[in-house]
C-alpha cells in the first residue's frame, strides 16, 4: 500500500503564489495513478479562512471515496479560541484524520496540541527551518504524534535537516516526511539514524511530481519490509489511532504497482473512484 502523506488540493484565496491560489486535484491524480500511489493525505492550500478551506476540501475529496484522507488546516493565532470546534467539525462532518499547521502562518500553540490530543490526531507541522520548535512540542505532548514535512526545511537548510534527523531518533512521537528533500544524503542519514519506522513518503503535490518523489524512496535501496514502512505502513499506523467513535480507515488499492507488507494490511474499502476522472486526463 503506497500512501502519499502530504499533498494539497483545492483553492486558496490570496492568489499571490501557486500555493495560495490553486492546488489542482486532477493533475495530481493522474500523476499519482501512473506512479501507483493508492491513497493520499490531502490538505487545503494557504487560505485566509481555514474553516471554509477545510469544508471545500471535504466536499472535493468526498467525490473520490477511499482515495483521500483529509487533514484540517488551522491558523494557530487567527483561529485561536475556535480550534477545537474547527477540528471537531472536520472530524465529524468530513472524517478528517489529522491537523496541519504551517509555521509561515503561526507555530502550534497549546490550543492546537490539545485539539490533537482530544481527537487523537497526528499533526503535520511545517517548522519552516526552525526545528528548535520540535524540542518544545514533543516533550510537552508525548501522546501527540508530530510529522515534520520536508525533513524540517523546504529551502534546503542542512542544519534543519540534521536537527530533525536527531529529533526523530530521539523522540518516539516525532516523524518526518520526505517531500521536496533535495539533498538525498539526508534521507539516507535519517534511515540510518532513526530507522525506517520514523520516515514517511510524501510528495507535497500537486506542485511537485509524486512519481519523482516516490522514486527517491526506491533509490534508497531498502529491504522490501522497510520500504513498505516508509511508503505507507508508517502513515497507516498513525492514521489508525483515531478519535473514539470514528469509523475504521478503509482503503482500496488503486494501481497495479500496489506494494504492502502483511503486517500493514488494512481492511478493504469502497471502490476507488479514480474512474470519475476521464481516461483522457491520465497523462503526465
Amino acid at each position: 500500500m503506497i500512501v502519499d502523506c502530504h499533498c494539497h488540493a483545492g483553492k486558496g484565496d490570496r492568489m499571490t503564489a501557486p500555493w495560495n491560489t490553486i492546488a489542482p486535484i486532477k493533475s495530481y491524480l493522474r500523476r499519482a495513478r501512473a506512479a501507483g500511489i493508492d491513497m493520499t493525505i490531502a490538505i487545503p492550500p494557504f487560505h485566509s479562512n481555514y474553516d471554509q478551506a477545510n469544508d471545500e476540501l471535504g466536499q472535493l475529496i468526498a467525490k473520490y471515496p477511499g482515495r483521500f484522507v483529509g487533514f484540517a488546516f488551522v491558523h494557530a493565532i487567527r483561529d485561536a479560541g475556535h480550534i477545537r470546534e474547527m477540528v471537531g467539525r472536520a472530524v465529524k462532518k468530513w472524517r478528517f484524520r489529522g491537523i496541519k499547521v504551517h509555521g509561515f502562518d503561526a507555530m502550534p500553540t497549546r490550543e492546537v496540541c490539545e485539539a490533537a490530543r482530544r481527537f487523537r490526531l497526528p499533526m503535520l507541522v511545517d517548522v519552516v527551518s526552525r526545528p528548535e520548535v520540535v524540542d518544545m512540542l514533543a516533550p510537552q505532548y508525548p501522546d501527540v504524534n508530530f510529522i515534520i514535512p520536508h525533513l524540517g526545511s523546504y529551502t534546503d537548510d542542512w542544519k534543519a535537516h540534521q536537527q530533525v534527523i536527531y529529533q526523530i531518533a530521539r523522540y518516539p512521537n516525532v516523524y518526518a516526511d520526505t517531500s521536496a528533500v533535495r539533498q538525498f544524503d539526508y534521507l539516507v542519514q535519517a534511515i540510518k539514524r532513526a530507522g525506517p519506522r520514523k520516515l514517511l513518503f510524501g510528495s507535497d503535490g500537486p506542485w511537485t511530481h509524486p512519481g519523482l518523489e516516490l522514486h527517491k524512496i526506491r533509490l534508497l535501496g531498502l529491504p522490501p519490509d522497510q520500504q513498505a514502512m516508509v511508503l505507507g505502513g508508517n502513515a497507516l499506523r498513525l492514521l489508525r489511532r483515531t478519535a473514539s467513535g470514528q469509523e475504521p480507515l478503509k482503503v482500496t488499492p488503486s494501481g497495479k504497482h500496489h506494494e504492502t507488507s502483511r503486517s500493514e494490511a488494512v481492511a478493504p474499502g469502497p471502490r476507488d473512484s479514480l474512474s470519475q476522472v476521464p481516461e483522457s486526463e491520465y497523462h503526465l
